[in-house]
């Protein structure tokens, strides 16, 4: 989009673009998402920027009404193979937080030098920037609905120092850590740990556009492995709980079906508050929450064969996975064996919660089991040879799939579409070329439209 095409998608509110772009009013020094419903500043006083740590950089704080912080992705991130789409979503799993920018730089086969040049070029803002404005939106997220101490949260959130915690909230929010607290009207503050965190933590995951809700949970209740995963109540009202391995430590989310305004109800709890970042992010990737159903609807409307299925249930996600490798190891062996490996092999919770019990076991748990077509992935897994994790080469995860015994090319593109979230794959047998280039890039959402009952 160009300038002209960004003020007027500001000027008319238009939601389809928040979290595509941001704009920033010199005259009261504030950045918004494009549907802000204040009033439209002049042309002259604003300034677009491709992300809030951008609008952040240039000395802009973050709008209190329509809290642009809290918009949902970029779906750009997710459909892009390029070094700036991976190093995207590995700062948005936290991975800068985590291992710094040598080690996002070491993982994406670059320098820190040329990360830091070419997403500075493109997005205006470098790693370290990017994580500082994902670390400011968390410890507000935990500021305002928690009772934890200020110094634990600075902590949790990712930051270094307390000082870097009080310095960026101030220039972010124009607020203390406090102030901000008092104002968020969950009086928890001075509680201690307080009744929010005893219930889990309270997140609004964001989506925008339509969301065809009971698709997406229809599926993962189909798919549902007893122990590690549970879907409670009736169509509509349904909740969808499950257990999450984190850099960490564990956790469980729960993730309510009715859709609010714009955003799905969820909860979480963990043993390690530092990985709220990474489990709220695996979330957005299982029930993709980062798409733009406008483009896809749009694109796969033309088809005369998929029109009737996108007019009839818009905005159909196509779901990725909390765990990519434990979804790898599930896509070879099958529900029924995935039961069998929690038993054997899966790490049961220090706190059970009802009917969730064991954490799904990771690869090296696995490199011993009889079956050789297993034991093969989860060695590759485990030994880094077959990589999975958000900022993996796509095309180099697929080719190295298909060399392990066991590994069809279905199999392979089925672990491309949803462990490695990938937008546009057909997975083999799904349609002839001529038939489905005309999907792309959103060959995953037509798949899922010829796959959904």
């Amino acid at each position: 989009m160009d300038e002209v095409s960004m003020y007027e998608a500001v000027t008319s509110r238009d939601a389809r673009f928040d979290g595509e772009f941001f704009f920033a009013v010199t005259t009261t020094g504030i950045y918004c998402r494009p549907s802000c419903p204040a009033v439209t500043p002049k042309r002259g006083n604003v300034r677009f920027y491709p992300t809030a740590a951008a609008a952040q950089g240039n000395g802009f704080r973050a709008c209190r009404r329509c809290r642009p912080d809290a918009v949902p992705g970029s779906a750009d991130w997710n459909a892009r193979a390029d070094v700036v789409g991976r190093a995207m979503r590995m700062i948005g799993d936290g991975i800068v937080d985590r291992e710094g920018v040598p080690g996002l730089a070491a993982r994406l086969g670059y320098s820190t030098r040329q990360v830091q040049r070419q997403l500075t070029g493109e997005l205006g803002a470098g790693p370290v920037a990017l994580a500082r404005a994902q670390r400011a939106h968390t410890a507000r997220v935990l500021l305002q609905t928690t009772g934890l101490p200020v110094t634990e949260i600075a902590f949790a959130s990712g930051f270094a120092s307390v000082r870097q915690f009080n310095d960026t909230i101030r220039q972010i929010y124009a607020r203390t850590p406090s102030l901000l607290r008092a104002e968020s009207g969950t009086k928890t503050a001075g509680t201690g740990a307080g009744p929010a965190l005893a219930a889990g933590i309270p997140l609004r995951l964001a989506y925008r556009g339509a969301y065809a809700a009971r698709q997406v949970f229809d599926l993962l209740a189909s798919e549902a492995v007893p122990r590690v995963e549970e879907m409670t109540g009736e169509p509509g009202a349904r909740t969808y709980r499950r257990t999450l391995r984190l850099p960490y430590g564990t956790g469980i989310a729960a993730v309510d079906e009715a859709p609010h305004s714009g955003w799905l109800e969820a909860r979480v709890h963990l043993t390690d508050l530092r990985d709220l970042t990474t489990a709220v992010q695996r979330l957005r990737r299982l029930f993709d929450l980062d798409a733009d159903p406008y483009a896809v609807d749009e694109r796969l409307a033309a088809d005369p064969a998929l029109a009737p299925l996108v007019a009839a249930r818009p905005g159909l996600r196509s779901p990725g996975a909390a765990d990519p490798d434990e979804f790898a190891v599930r896509a070879l062996v099958g529900r029924e064996a995935a039961v069998g490996l929690i038993e054997a092999y899966g790490k049961v919770l220090d706190q059970p919660c009802g009917a969730l019990t064991h954490v799904f076991p990771e690869p090296g748990a696995l490199t011993g089991a009889e079956d050789p077509a297993l034991r093969a992935l989860a060695t590759a897994l485990a030994d880094g040879d077959v990589r999975l994790d958000p900022g993996a080469d796509r095309d180099e995860a697929e080719r190295a799939l298909r060399a392990l015994p066991g590994i069809t090319a279905r199999t392979a593109g089925l672990i491309r579409m949803r462990a490695l979230g990938d937008p546009d794959v057909a997975p083999d047998g799904e349609g002839d070329e001529p038939v489905t280039a005309g999907w792309r890039p959103w060959r995953s959402y037509a798949v899922r439209h010829r796959w959904t009952p």
